[in-house]
C-alpha cells in the first residue's frame, strides 16, 4: 500500500514538471545549491605530475518546489533513474583532471526528497585535480591543493553554490592520514569567478600540506654527508698513494652522481633548482674540491717519491760515500779500534789506493778513527760526513754500511750519529712562481725541484727528514674542509628549515 502511495506521488509530481528548467524560473533570483564533501581519503600526492587525488562522498543540496507534496510520508528515497527525470545541477570541477563515479556493485548515488521538495544528491566520488606547486624549498616545502566547484553552464543570476554549515562544510573521516605530508590546515570559501560567459558563483577549498622529510633524510641528506666525510679520508692517505686518493675522490663523485639522479626521478624539469638541488650541488663541489686539492698537493708538494730519475747519474753524482772498508776492527772496552777500520786489506799497495783517490770526485780520510768523505753533488752542494768509530758497535762495520740516499727510497734513514752539513741552500721559489710555472706546466722547473727536495733529503739526513712528509695543504684541508661544510650545513638547514610558508587567500594562486 505504502509503494503504491510513492508511485502516486511521484506521477503526479511528474505531471506537468519541466526538467530542463531551473527551479526558480521566471521568480528573478537565482537557485541555490548547498555543498558539503566528506573526505575518506586523500593522496598520493605527485610532485612529477602536480596533482593529488581523494576519496570523497560529495554531496549537494537544493530546493525544487515544484516537487513538494503532502502526506504521511517526510521523505522519499527515490530511485537514481530518477536523475534523468528531474532537473539537477551540472557541477563540475575546475581544476579537475579525471574524476569518476564508483560503480561497484551498483553506481553509489543517492537521491533523497522531502515534503518541501529539497532534494539531497550524494555521490562517491574519486576526484584528481591539479595542484600547482612551488618547489623552491623541497623537500621541505608547504603545498597548498585547491579544489574549485562551479557551473558549467549557468551564471550567478541563475544558480549560485554555497557551502552548507560553514564549520563542518568539508571534513575528513577519523584516522586519515596522508603518506608523504601532513594536513596542516583546510581553508574554503565561496566568490565569483568571470570568465568570457559571464560571472560565475564557484566554490573553493584548499587543502594545506607539510612534506615529510624524513625519507628524504635518510635517502639522500645522510649519504651524501657520509660520502663527503669519507672522501675527506684522502687528507688522511699517504700523498705518494695517487692511484688509492684519486679512485676515493672519483668513486664518491659517481656515487653522488647516482643519489642525485635518483632523486631527481619523481621531480618535475622545473627551470629553478630547489633546495635539494643545492644540497646535491654542495656535496659535489666538496667531492670536486678533494680531488683538486690532491692535485695541488700532488703539483707543488710531491716531490721525489716513485718516480725514477731520467738520469741515474745525475743521483750517483749526490751520493756521499759509496763503500767503506771491507773488514772492520773490533772496538776495545775504551772505545778505541785495535785496528784501522778502514784501511785497505793489502797495506803494501797503500800508495796505489792513495793515488787513485787523489784522482777521483771524492776523497775519503782516515783521521784518528774518524772517517770523513766530501761530495760536491750535481747542484754545487758540498755535504760533509763524519762517521765515528763507535758506529761498529759490535766491532765491525761492512762496505756498504753507509750508501746514498736513493731518489726512490724515502724510507732510508740514516744513523744518528751521522753528520752532514750544508755549505749552501737553494734559493727559496715564491708561490706565485710556482704557480705560474704550473700554468705553463714547466717540465724543467719541475725536475729542478725535485732534484732540490733530493739534495735536502740528503743535507738534513735523520728519522725527521722525509721529501714526501704531510702536505701542509693536507693539514689545512684536514681543518677546513669539516669546519666549512659544517658551517654551511647550519646555514642551509637554518634558511631552508626556518622558513614557514603562510597560506592565505591572497597568496594562492588562482
Amino acid at each position: 500500500m505504502l509503494s503504491r502511495n510513492i508511485s502516486m506521488i511521484l506521477e503526479n509530481l511528474l505531471k506537468r514538471y519541466e526538467q530542463s528548467q531551473l527551479p526558480t524560473h521566471g521568480q528573478g533570483v537565482p537557485t541555490v545549491v548547498q555543498t558539503n564533501i566528506l573526505i575518506r581519503s586523500m593522496g598520493p600526492v605527485s610532485e612529477l605530475d602536480m596533482d593529488y587525488s581523494m576519496d570523497c562522498y560529495f554531496r549537494q543540496y537544493w530546493r525544487d518546489k515544484r516537487l513538494s507534496f503532502k502526506g504521511p510520508i517526510k521523505s522519499l528515497s527515490l530511485s537514481i533513474k530518477m536523475l534523468d527525470k528531474i532537473w539537477r545541477p551540472d557541477t563540475y570541477f575546475y581544476n579537475g583532471k579525471h574524476s569518476q563515479i564508483h560503480m561497484i556493485t551498483v553506481p553509489n548515488k543517492l537521491l533523497r526528497l522531502d515534503q518541501n521538495g529539497g532534494i539531497l544528491y550524494s555521490m562517491r566520488l574519486t576526484i584528481k585535480a591539479t595542484c600547482p606547486m612551488e618547489l623552491q624549498n623541497f623537500p621541505m616545502d608547504r603545498q597548498s591543493c585547491p579544489l574549485v566547484i562551479g557551473s558549467y553552464g549557468y551564471i550567478n543570476q541563475q544558480l549560485i553554490y554555497e557551502w552548507k554549515n560553514q564549520d563542518d562544510a568539508v571534513s575528513f573521516v577519523p584516522g586519515m592520514t596522508l603518506n608523504q605530508f601532513d594536513l596542516i590546515s583546510m581553508m574554503h570559501r565561496n566568490f565569483t569567478t568571470v570568465r568570457r560567459e559571464g560571472d560565475f558563483s564557484v566554490l573553493h577549498v584548499a587543502f594545506n600540506l607539510k612534506r615529510h622529510t624524513g625519507y628524504f633524510l635518510i635517502q639522500v641528506y645522510v649519504p651524501c654527508i657520509l660520502i663527503v666525510v669519507l672522501s675527506w679520508v684522502s687528507f688522511w692517505i699517504h700523498r705518494e698513494a695517487t692511484s688509492d686518493r684519486v679512485s676515493l675522490c672519483v668513486t664518491s663523485v659517481l656515487t653522488l652522481s647516482t643519489i642525485s639522479l635518483d632523486s631527481r626521478t619523481d621531480l618535475p624539469k622545473v627551470k629553478y633548482a630547489t633546495a635539494l638541488d643545492w644540497f646535491l650541488l654542495m656535496s659535489f663541489l666538496y667531492c670536486i674540491a678533494t680531488l683538486l686539492e690532491f692535485a695541488g698537493v700532488h703539483y707543488f708538494t710531491k716531490l721525489g717519491s716513485g718516480e725514477s730519475p731520467q738520469l741515474e747519474d745525475q743521483w750517483e753524482d749526490i751520493c756521499i760515500a759509496n763503500s767503506l772498508s771491507d773488514h772492520a776492527g773490533e772496538v776495545d772496552g775504551d772505545g778505541e779500534a785495535d785496528a784501522d777500520p778502514f784501511a785497505d786489506e793489502d797495506s803494501s799497495n797503500g800508495s796505489e789506493n792513495d793515488d787513485n783517490e787523489a784522482g777521483a770526485s771524492e776523497s775519503v780520510e782516515s783521521k784518528s778513527g774518524v772517517c770523513v768523505c766530501n761530495k760536491n753533488d750535481a747542484l754545487g752542494l758540498e755535504y760533509e760526513v763524519s762517521l765515528q768509530n763507535s758506529l761498529a758497535g759490535a766491532g765491525f762495520l761492512k762496505r756498504n754500511a753507509i750508501f746514498c740516499p736513493t731518489y726512490n727510497d724515502p724510507s732510508y734513514i740514516l744513523p744518528n750519529t751521522m753528520e752532514r752539513t750544508t755549505q749552501t741552500e737553494p734559493p727559496a721559489v715564491s708561490r706565485l712562481h710556482q704557480m705560474w710555472m704550473c700554468l705553463k706546466s714547466d717540465n724543467s722547473f719541475r725536475k729542478q725541484r725535485e732534484r732540490n727536495a733530493a739534495a735536502q733529503k740528503s743535507e738534513q739526513g735523520g728519522a725527521n727528514c722525509y721529501v714526501n712528509s704531510v702536505s701542509l695543504i693536507d693539514r689545512v684541508a684536514r681543518i677546513a674542509f669539516p669546519m666549512s661544510f659544517a658551517f654551511l650545513n647550519l646555514l642551509y638547514w637554518w634558511a631552508y628549515g626556518m622558513y614557514k610558508k603562510e597560506f592565505s587567500w591572497s597568496n594562492m594562486k588562482s
